[in-house]
């Protein structure tokens, strides 16, 4: 038995949630319903324009490992943050979570720890604003091979496939992964990211990627076909595992050529942050315990639902017992 049944390589940053107005929105020059990344002093700007905030470990990856260890499976994380108050902060918050903090927090870090400041408007749209700081400079020297040797299930997360440095860690990691026996997955997380690196994306994906998970935008950024149909097909054409989120109209899972459709439940959010994380984790859990597609599935729908009921990115209720009325375990 691998010590870990899930790890992930993402994004460690520190979540800073508040409701405002769409006026306020206008106000502040904050385009909503988008992830906008903003500098230093802009970020800190709106920080102080932000009431009764909310504080949180972030982090689309760290989110899915955080609902995963919830669920009771053995989780780590694989991420950079400095050595000041919030990232001590981070730290702290994950091991709390139950998912190890593999990195300690950087000592005279050259970037300061990474925050996103989320405006959630009455719609329960959210509008991001992400100062990236020290997260995003992730390097082949923090993945510990070890680490991603343990792990059954490593995932990645799309945003740090930005920068080369964070290109070859994610190459690192996954061949030190499979070449221990176990499987390895990536959230294309930024279509914009796609479009910027796309041949490079499409390598990953073909040669060192067991599974991928989407939007219908990401997924249709790959290949940019006509319609969604094409590009499932052409995705699935050189990955094993393509599941595809649809927003109210389901998800689509494709496996080895097998096409499952799964079907949502139509609510209206009170905070759409972290809907895709929550799938992912509760799609995860499936794969990880052995679950067929359609159940898999179905786990990441539920686990989605439950997050968007609330404020923030992280389950509140007891995933798995939401799990065993649906009759899933």
């Amino acid at each position: 038995m691998k010590k870990y049944q899930v790890v992930g390589i993402g994004n460690a940053i520190v979540d800073v949630l508040t409701r405002e107005s769409d006026r306020f929105l206008d106000l502040m020059g904050i385009q909503k319903g988008i992830m906008q990344l903003v500098e230093r002093e802009r970020a800190e700007h709106l920080y102080g324009a932000m009431k009764e905030r909310v504080e949180a470990p972030g982090g689309s990856v760290a989110n899915t490992l955080a609902g995963i260890g919830a669920m009771g499976l053995r989780t780590g994380f694989i991420g950079r943050v400095r050595d000041d108050a919030l990232g001590r902060f981070y730290a702290d918050a994950m091991a709390d979570d139950g998912t190890d903090f593999v990195n300690p927090p950087v000592a005279g870090g050259e970037l300061p720890t990474s925050r996103s400041m989320i405006f959630v408007s009455p719609d329960g749209e959210r509008s991001m604003n992400t100062y990236l700081g020290i997260s995003a400079e992730l390097a082949p020297e923090d993945v510990s091979e070890a680490v991603a040797a343990e792990a059954e299930i490593l995932f990645l997360e799309g945003y740090l496939f930005d920068k080369d440095k964070g290109k070859e860690a994610f190459l690192k990691a996954a061949r030190s992964c499979r070449a221990a026996g176990g499987k390895v997955g990536i959230a294309i997380s930024d279509p914009f990211c796609v479009e910027r690196h796309r041949a490079d994306f499409l390598r990953l994906i073909e040669h060192e990627m067991d599974f991928v998970i989407g939007n219908e935008a990401e997924i249709r950024s790959l290949y940019g076909n006509e319609n969604l149909e094409a590009d499932l097909q052409a995705v699935g054409a050189i990955c094993p595992l393509v599941v595809c989120t649809r927003s109210g109209d389901g998800v689509s899972v494709l496996q080895d050529g097998t096409r499952t459709d799964v079907p949502v439940e139509k609510i209206v959010p009170v905070d759409a942050t972290g809907a895709g994380d929550q799938f992912a984790a509760g799609f995860l859990y499936g794969l990880a315990t052995g679950r067929d597609m359609a159940t898999a599935g179905r786990m990441g729908t539920v686990a989605a639902r439950e997050v968007i009921g609330h404020m923030g990115p992280r389950p509140e209720a007891n995933v798995i017992g939401l799990f065993r009325q649906k009759g899933l375990v």
